[in-house]
């Protein structure tokens, strides 16, 4: 297997990039191929021990950054390493692509240059939520804003794949996000979501409240770009400043510090729960190849987690169970709408 990294992606590349693919090459025993700028990736290579026939260079000399807009600057910037990269995908050089970059772009390549699977109308940005339990799945985190009831129909299937083929979890649980767990709640995106889930063959378990999202009652919450990426800017706020808090009071004196050190070892365990680096990535749903995108800020622990994440996509196949199973969802959509 042969995972292409986009290694001038992400606000540590390409230090924590290349380190971080070193370690999956060495560890899961994979091949890479790292694209960017060869002489800086180079001189990265050299400070580490690994077999050298096992990572590649492909030389892109430009780079996307946050600043550029996402649709245009994969139009523009045709040598920039995350076009490169996603080049190389489509042309078969490699198995999967994983990139720290710009979420948008990352998208924009993945529908402009990967292409969406038939069939599939939007690709959903799909990531892991720490809740009581462990993690659900959410999606879409971002990258749909307006979306069709069909689309979050979609986006249950394909999430349900996932964590039942990557994560092994049997027949997961689905909760559509909502202000009410009543069935009729919600605006009208939300009633007529919750009829096609209803009816189809997932394991619906009807509405869910963001109160109730940390719970981890259900394995997959679904939503629109808006409001889970609303849902997951929230929770990432409230948890830096919950540990902002924690950290004021317990260095407030003399007994506070002792009672902080007493408790370090659970407050490292709350920690290590809700963080995103033991999954390293979200992968993009619904284009034809596997990519997951990596957060922008990982280190070479989480890229490593991340391409650990992208080896299960390709193993299970998901991208092929997407397709077979969304060939029913259409003809199950067509039979719903003819009997309208």
């Amino acid at each position: 297997m042969k995972i292409i990294v986009d290694a001038m992606g992400g606000d540590n590349a390409p230090i924590e990039a290349v380190k971080g693919t070193i370690d999956a090459v060495n560890e899961y025993g994979i091949n890479a191929i790292l694209v960017g700028k060869s002489s800086i990736i180079e001189n990265e290579l050299k400070k580490y021990d690994y077999k050298k026939e096992k990572i590649e260079i492909i030389n892109a000399e430009d780079i996307i950054t946050n600043d550029d807009d996402p649709a245009m600057a994969i139009r523009r910037k045709k040598d920039s390493s995350m076009v490169v990269g996603a080049k190389a995908l489509v042309d078969g050089l490699g198995d999967g692509f994983l990139s720290a970059g710009s979420t948008g772009a990352l998208l924009a390549a993945g529908i402009f240059i990967v292409k969406r699977i038939d069939g599939i109308d939007r690709a959903a940005l799909s990531v892991m939520y720490p809740t009581l339990k462990g993690f659900s799945l959410l999606l879409d985190a971002g990258a749909n804003v307006d979306c069709k009831p069909e689309y979050l129909h979609q986006f249950a299937l394909m999430g349900s794949i996932y964590m039942e083929n990557v994560m092994g979890i049997k027949s997961p649980t689905v909760g559509l996000a909502n202000i009410g767990t009543e069935k009729g709640k919600g605006n009208l995106l939300s009633k007529e979501t919750y009829e096609l889930l209803e009816k189809s063959n997932l394991n619906f378990k009807g509405n869910i409240e963001a109160r109730e999202l940390p719970s981890g009652d259900v394995d997959i919450i679904v939503a629109d770009g808006f409001v889970g990426n609303v849902v997951l800017k929230l929770t990432e706020g409230m948890a830096a400043s919950i540990f902002s808090i924690l950290k004021e009071e317990f260095t407030k004196d003399f007994k506070t510090k002792i009672g902080a050190g007493l408790l370090k070892p659970a407050l490292k365990n709350i920690k290590g729960r809700m963080d995103y680096r033991e999954y390293g990535g979200a992968p993009l749903l619904g284009l034809k190849k596997p990519i997951v995108k990596a957060h922008g800020s990982s280190d070479a622990f989480a890229i490593k987690n991340a391409i650990k994440q992208l080896i299960k996509f390709i193993d299970k196949d998901v991208i092929k169970i997407i397709e077979s199973n969304n060939h029913v969802l259409i003809n199950n959509l067509e039979v719903d709408n003819n009997d309208l």
